[in-house]
């Protein structure tokens, strides 16, 4: 199965530089997650609010701390949970500002983490 990235170049380059994550290391951690995500769509269907969806991608929050248990089941580094969770919310941010809900995208991230699933 091909795991298509449901996230923009230059977001996984400016949440990689945030997170102390080499340029060659993030394309490999968002596959393996995205890989790991797109199994449990179902399950994020049912569990979480998807805030977006659109023919590539479903945003999903999920609650604080959810990339840390996620990093700690893909026995991801602090550092590389941390860089996929920045990746996640900039591409929720992105989105935002695309179609004006920004503020209302920023102020969900205040209390809750993003999940960006791919089709």
């Amino acid at each position: 199965m091909t795991t298509t990235v449901p996230l923009d170049g230059d977001v996984l380059l400016l949440a990689g530089a945030r997170a102390s994550v080499t340029p060659n290391q993030l394309p490999d951690l968002v596959h393996r997650a995205q890989s790991y995500l797109v199994q449990r769509t179902a399950e994020y269907d049912r569990r979480f609010e998807c805030i977006y969806d659109d023919a590539d991608r479903s945003v999903f929050l999920v609650p604080k701390d959810h990339w840390a248990e996620l990093g700690s089941e893909l026995e991801l580094e602090n550092r590389e949970a941390d860089a996929l969770r920045r990746a996640h919310e900039q591409q929720l941010l992105r989105i935002g500002t695309k179609h004006g809900r920004r503020d209302e995208f920023e102020s969900a991230m205040e209390i809750r983490e993003a999940v960006v699933v791919g089709r």
